[in-house]
């Protein structure tokens, strides 16, 4: 039987995971048909698709009403935990199989610490241990940003044993820190003497976020230019995402695939850290539904998808091995970005600053939703 395009992108190499959760997915088969049908091997949450997941459905309420009547002093923040590892538990028994079938390479479903922690970094240790604890899964993924505070919590965690997906990762300097992360954690556990076989991690690219704020710099510039320097600000639009993630890449192959200091750790059954495109809904109507998996095509990666493009990439996505193109020609496009005023680091502290603020509002209002609930509830029991 001749296989769909997500099929042919998963023999290509790239692991497809889904960037949404809800509780229908798990209830209804809808999520054991895309793991059969679509190639899906793995899950990604955030507090912004809970956000809508559970503020914006019905979905939960019966499993939030019994938990409210069973404890009415649990607060919004013990509601949406209780019911987010619920998700996640079932979500990561779904694809236990795929996660023993890859020997723990694949198979995973993370879920996030708050993104108010985001700055805190013993907050965020203590937080991901008892995450990791109560979803008590060998494929769950505790993520956390990869901000300098985010840093050393994530070498902690892993050197624990807990296996991460780091995100919240925009520059390439950034990337090769959070690489140094799990290499240290590595190295930690082996000169302890203990098992790294089973220890995980994914380097979280956010791509389509780049293009948005690059974009929105170089229209800016093109209001005022004209002639050849208008046509050339023209032509770089659409570009910094893909050549962003393409250089990172490359960085990955020369730390997991030239470096000794790997070649080491891979002796002792390590895993390599796969770098995960996240972001990759095309946010500009003008360019293809497809480009941020089309664009980024290469072996030992993830693309996480929002059903949207799942959806789209089945129906037209073409697969071939685009990541390791046109590098020449990615590392002149953020040279010429930089050339024509737009800073590469200023854009990628910008988009950072604004992930973290994006899931802490998304974070914010769903307890607010809980809260809402909560207490409407607990007058109708005279409570």
């Amino acid at each position: 039987m001749a296989q769909n395009p997500l099929q042919e992108l998963h023999a290509a190499g790239q692991s497809i995971w889904l960037d949404y959760i809800r509780r229908d997915l798990l209830t209804t088969g809808k999520l054991d048909q895309m793991i059969a049908d679509e190639a899906i091997t793995g899950i990604t949450s955030n507090p912004s698709i809970f956000e809508k997941a559970i503020g914006g459905s019905s979905d939960y309420d019966e499993a939030l009403n019994a938990l409210i009547r069973a404890d009415g002093k649990k607060s919004a923040g013990q509601l949406f935990e209780t019911l987010a590892v619920e998700d996640i538990q079932a979500a990561c028994d779904k694809l236990r199989p795929v996660y023993d079938s890859t020997n723990g390479l694949d198979g995973y479903v993370s879920i996030e610490v708050s993104p108010h922690l985001v700055h805190d970094t013993a907050g965020t240790i203590a937080e991901a241990h008892r995450l990791h604890d109560e979803v008590n899964r060998p494929n769950v993924y505790v993520k956390i940003p990869g901000t300098d505070e985010g840093l050393p919590a994530i070498e902690q965690c892993l050197t624990e044993g807990i296996s991460i997906n780091i995100t919240l990762i925009f520059s390439l300097d950034y990337y090769e820190k959070v690489a140094n992360a799990y290499l240290n954690a590595l190295e930690k556990r082996v000169a302890r003497g203990e098992p790294v076989d089973k220890l995980a991690s994914v380097a979280s690219f956010f791509v389509s976020r780049v293009d948005t704020l690059v974009d929105k710099l170089l229209e800016e510039k093109i209001k005022t230019a004209s002639g050849a320097e208008k046509e050339h600000l023209e032509s770089l639009r659409g570009k910094a995402a893909v050549a962003n993630a393409r250089l990172a890449y490359q960085k990955y192959l020369e730390i997991f695939h030239q470096s000794e200091r790997f070649a080491r750790l891979k002796a002792k059954g390590a895993m390599v850290q796969r770098c995960l495109w996240a972001s990759t809904s095309t946010k500009n109507p003008a360019y293809r539904d497809v480009i941020y998996v089309e664009e980024l095509i290469g072996p030992e990666t993830v693309n996480t998808m929002p059903t949207q493009t799942i959806e789209a990439f089945r129906d037209h996505g073409k697969v071939a091995m685009t990541l390791t193109e046109g590098i020449d020609e990615a590392r002149q496009v953020l040279k010429q970005l930089e050339a024509a005023g737009i800073s590469y680091k200023a854009v990628t502290d910008q988009l950072e600053d604004e992930g973290g603020k994006l899931f802490a509002d998304a974070f914010d209002s769903l307890m607010k939703t809980l809260e809402e609930k909560r207490s409407k509830l607990l007058v109708g029991m005279g409570g």
